[in-house]
């Protein structure tokens, strides 16, 4: 029903979210007949849902070659993850990954690791049965602490169950070394070239902590700001597109990582058996004695000027990120990058000054996420994007719809960043006004009022449900009626 309230909220969303649903199964019929290009575009489709949507904007040569990329970092990024592998094992396999990709023969088990992640879980769960009944006699009087502590719990026992796909990818590896090999010699040596330095990389953060600005750049710079590198190659290779700058492909790879790693930080920090930590020392130390300490309640002050340091430091990356696509000739690869980008701007804005990023899951809602994808197709599009999201953020007006928060979340003045936030907002509005396209575009991200008359979308509500039913009662006989039923399931229940 949570989608249902915000179509209704936001009727306009209605139309992209249809078109996302067909895109969605669009590329599940797309899915390539040979067994092992099969299996790399299902398991595109189960690692990364987004992923596999926004790679449908790539030519079918160009979108093999990132396909595989994907799949080989992706693969790269799981044994990096998994906390549970011992460093002795783990360095060694990052070290030796780009030679992996050439033995079609090669995989790695999960299995051992799965079961030690399940063991572990049954002993948290016996050890931890008094919070649980807790929840069953007091659920109103939960501390915060206690709260947290059950989210961790039950975070964990979905996530164990969920990391079935990358077990699948993992023992089966050998299918994307079979597809990796049929790749034009160009892709393969920029994937090569890309998978070593980001393996030697990942091995040399595993024994070093994220302490200072600069390790925090150097980590997101081998596990994001090289897949920027990584794919200005591919697309150099393809021949569409100019070899971009080192510098500026590494900053469209910060500033996606950066905005995950905010994002995330709850999930990180309660990943089991071991925290994950990519917050910077030299940022968090400013406010707590341990990074830790930022999701409990009686920090909660220190926790949103923390997040907002955060997101002022990730903010400094648009710059380049504006820069880089602007320079972009391929219709289908502007498209490819400039999605992703101004979701992460959007994710930013929602984030910051947001205390839920420290409480539960922090994301934009669908319906917006699928205005994205629609209408985003040139330049002055990225340029409109970008302006709306930074005036959002810097005029007080945005609020934090997805957690039903009341009060706007401004750039806070007493905030120790507030004017390095604003001297990076206001860089971004001032490169999207130069463009001189803002005039000639309609905003969908600021409204200032609905569009649809309230009784109009009541009427239209009643006629769907009652074309479920018809459906429903007539037991639909062809493919095409049970896919409009799934539809209307789907985006509205």
């Amino acid at each position: 029903m949570g989608s249902l309230r915000a179509i209704l909220k936001h009727p306009d969303d209605l139309y992209p979210l249809v078109k996302l649903k067909f895109a969605a199964r669009n590329a599940e019929k797309q899915i390539p007949a040979e067994p092992h290009w099969g299996f790399c575009y299902s398991m595109l489709l189960k690692v990364s849902r987004s992923f596999a949507l926004v790679i449908q904007q790539l030519d079918t040569d160009l979108r093999d070659a990132v396909c595989i990329f994907y799949l080989v970092l992706r693969a790269l990024d799981t044994v990096e993850d998994d906390t549970s592998i011992a460093a002795d094992v783990k360095v060694p396999i990052l070290m030796a990954f780009h030679q992996h990709i050439y033995d079609p023969e090669w995989h790695f088990s999960c299995n051992k690791i799965i079961a030690q992640k399940v063991l572990l879980l049954r002993n948290i769960l016996q050890t931890t049965a008094t919070v649980f009944q807790q929840i069953v006699t007091i659920r109103a009087n939960l501390t915060i602490t206690c709260q947290v502590k059950l989210v961790n719990i039950l975070r964990f026992a979905v996530e164990s169950g969920g990391t079935k796909e990358y077990k699948v990818l993992m023992d089966e590896f050998h299918h994307v070394s079979t597809a990796f090999l049929e790749l034009g010699r160009g892709y393969q040596e920029a994937i090569e070239d890309i998978t070593m330095r980001m393996g030697a990389g990942m091995a040399k953060f595993i024994c070093k902590e994220v302490e200072t600005i600069d390790d925090y750049d150097e980590y997101c710079h081998y596990v994001a700001g090289l897949v920027g590198l990584g794919l200005s190659k591919l697309f150099h290779a393809s021949g569409k597109e100019d070899l971009a700058s080192d510098m500026l492909s590494n900053s469209m790879g910060l500033f996606l990582q950066k905005t995950n790693i905010i994002r995330d930080y709850l999930e990180d920090i309660n990943e089991m058996p071991k925290s994950r930590m990519f917050w910077p020392r030299q940022i968090w130390s400013k406010y707590v004695n341990k990074l830790e300490d930022l999701k409990y309640e009686e920090n909660s002050a220190k926790a949103v000027q923390c997040l907002n340091d955060m997101v002022t430091n990730a903010l400094m990356h648009a710059e380049d990120v504006l820069k880089y696509m602007a320079a972009l000739r391929d219709p289908s690869i502007f498209r490819f990058c400039a999605i992703p980008q101004i979701m992460a701007i959007g994710t930013l804005v929602l984030c910051y000054n947001n205390i839920q990023v420290f409480r539960g899951v922090v994301k934009m809602r669908r319906g917006l996420t699928a205005k994205i994808i629609d209408r985003t197709k040139t330049m002055s599009d990225v340029y409109g994007a970008f302006y709306d999201f930074s005036r959002m953020l810097k005029s007080k007006r945005f609020h934090a719809q997805s957690h039903k928060l009341q009060s706007p979340i401004p750039v806070d003045d007493n905030d120790l960043n507030a004017r390095k936030t604003n001297d990076s907002l206001e860089v971004i509005l001032k490169i999207c006004r130069d463009s001189g396209t803002l005039n000639k575009r309609k905003s969908y991200i600021i409204q200032s009022k609905p569009q649809y008359n309230a009784t109009l979308i009541i009427v239209l509500f009643v006629i769907i449900a009652m074309l479920l039913a018809y459906l429903s009662a007539s037991r639909p006989s062809n493919i095409w009626d049970w896919f409009y039923v799934e539809i209307i399931v789907k985006i509205f229940f």
